[in-house]
């Protein structure tokens, strides 16, 4: 992360009244994390912030501090804009809207593989959350971490390494963890929240998602699909998904997990993950996408030859 960029970060923050911070689509605890937290940081600086998810909050969020103030569209035009969590400006989706008005726009984001859309960007690869950098930029301009900023950037780490399993965890994410429970944090009540309590309709249609589970390469690729109408039948939203990547690649032998989910008519949105031997960033970017080395996502057409192509590259790579 750039000091220089630090600082510009800092200026504007300061010189803006009417701040809009916005996360990606389909949000994660990452960035709902690092959107709350950056939120209610910057509201100690007597600013006017608005914090704004296209999809809204997921319901396991939702009880997160500030969660209620979230809202899907901004209602002022800012004077500075701020992204969390954003590889590229389309997973801003209709926020970003509201970015073209602002006189600056902010990034704030960890993804190695990137598109810069905006004046200033604040990024550190080397961070296993944004939720860290966000704690820098709060440290920058002298912002107290209070009990709620720091629940809400421990949940952008928890979910972001999947509770400290990834190879992105690094010495400072647990010295800044052991900083955030000095705050009276119940850790272990976060982490069930997070991790370990699911709705009946997540668990049906995770459970569906894994009985479709197909296999290639001797069992190191893994992939699955889910329809529209698989969530109309069992009344279940995308975010109740979010876990099935990750479950197919804990498969004993699996290298690369790709899911396959149907958003809108005509196009499957992507997710991939890997162990460490793909790259499955460098894949997405492939198809207009990106990410993390072991952690990314796409969009493709809905057939069976876009399905197919994706398949191909991926055992390509393990090659």
């Amino acid at each position: 992360m750039k000091r220089q960029a630090l600082e510009d970060a800092k200026h504007q923050i300061i010189k803006a009244g009417k701040i809009v911070i916005a996360g990606h689509i389909n949000p994660d605890g990452d960035s709902i994390g690092s959107l709350l937290s950056l939120g209610l940081g910057v509201e100690q600086l007597s600013k006017n912030v608005q914090m704004v998810s296209s999809d809204g909050v997921p319901e396991k969020y939702r009880s997160l501090p500030g969660a209620d103030r979230v809202i899907k569209k901004a209602s002022v035009q800012p004077d500075l804009a701020i992204a969390v969590d954003c590889g590229n400006r389309e997973l801003l989706g209709e926020a970003f809207d509201t970015f073209r008005r602002a006189k600056c726009i902010l990034e704030i984001d960890h993804h190695v593989f990137r598109e810069s859309f905006g004046d200033i960007s604040v990024v550190d690869p080397e961070a296993a959350a944004v939720g860290e950098v966000v704690y820098k930029l709060l440290a920058e301009l002298g912002v107290t971490i209070t009990r709620e900023i720091a629940q809400n950037i421990l949940t952008s780490i928890i979910v972001e390494t999947l509770s400290f399993r990834l190879p992105n965890v690094r010495p400072f994410t647990f010295e800044l963890c052991g900083r955030l429970l000095e705050k009276g944090i119940d850790f272990s009540q976060l982490a069930e929240m997070v991790f370990w309590s699911k709705s009946k309709e997540a668990m049906i249609i995770s459970g569906l998602c894994l009985s479709r589970c197909k296999f290639r390469k001797k069992g190191e690729v893994a992939w699955t699909t889910v329809r529209r109408e698989d969530f109309d039948q069992i009344k279940a939203k995308g975010e109740h998904v979010q876990t099935v990547p990750d479950d197919m690649l804990s498969i004993k032998g699996v290298q690369v997990a790709l899911f396959f989910k149907e958003e809108k008519k005509g196009s499957l949105r992507v997710s991939m993950r890997s162990k460490g031997k793909v790259n499955v960033a460098s894949l997405a970017r492939n198809f207009g996408g990106g990410g993390h080395f072991d952690s990314a996502g796409c969009v493709v057409r809905d057939s069976k030859e876009a399905i197919e192509d994706v398949l191909n590259r991926a055992e390509h790579l393990l090659k």
